[in-house]
């Protein structure tokens, strides 16, 4: 499955490389510097479509534990933790689709446009991002999407007063990026720094009396 609105990505590469291709295979071009080119083109337009292909996927997730555990909103590696509040670096190879941690209703949508500074840099505040809140039956978590160095692009699948279901996909980031978290009081995370977490399956924090029962 492709995340959704990655179709006019993926058609304007697959498009690019056909014609490519044709020009280096079918079509009737003299030996040389051109018909090289060409070919070298093709070749890079068709890596190019492989990789947007691998990028754009989205796989279904079945998240694990019960209602209440929530789960990550993002794939890759937790990079900071603080309290309440963790970083979650996606990687290129990571699926880049984001999902609810836990069900409720979106209360706020902040989006802001900012700068180029890589997602894993403790800087990259000033980045393009976007603020979102939940509300559950155990509190509100937060949620802030920040883009990365390179196309800087965040797409939402929600807004505000739609009802989200945990593991729900609510959004994606194009190419680098990272996920904020700030979890309710009444929940302690279960992960720490260097762990790797998959979005809508990972838990990734439980209510603190779950974790002393």
């Amino acid at each position: 499955m492709l995340a959704k609105g990655s179709l006019s990505w993926i058609g304007t590469a697959i498009l690019f490389t056909a014609v490519t291709g044709y020009f280096s295979f079918i079509s009737r071009i003299p030996s040389g510097f051109i018909q090289v080119l060409i070919r070298g083109i093709f070749v890079i337009a068709l890596l190019l479509t492989l990789f947007l292909l691998v990028f754009f996927r989205d796989p279904e997730r079945k998240p694990a534990g019960d209602e209440d555990d929530a789960v990550s909103p993002a794939d890759g590696r937790v990079i900071s933790k603080n309290d309440r509040t963790i970083g979650i670096f996606m990687n290129v190879h990571n699926v880049h689709v984001n999902r609810a941690p836990l069900s409720g209703t979106v209360m706020e949508i902040d989006y802001k446009p900012g700068g180029y500074i890589p997602a894993s840099n403790k800087d990259s505040d000033v980045n393009e991002r976007n603020h979102v809140k939940i509300k559950t039956d155990y509190g509100s978590i937060e949620l802030t999407q920040i883009a990365g160095v390179l196309i800087r692009r965040i797409v939402s699948y929600i807004s505000e007063g739609s009802q989200v279901k945990r593991g729900e996909r609510i959004g994606m980031i194009r190419f680098g990026s990272r996920v904020d978290v700030i979890i309710p009081e009444v929940y302690t995370y279960t992960v720490n720094v260097g762990d790797k977490v998959k979005a809508g399956e990972s838990i990734i924090a439980r209510k603190k009396e779950k974790i002393r029962g």
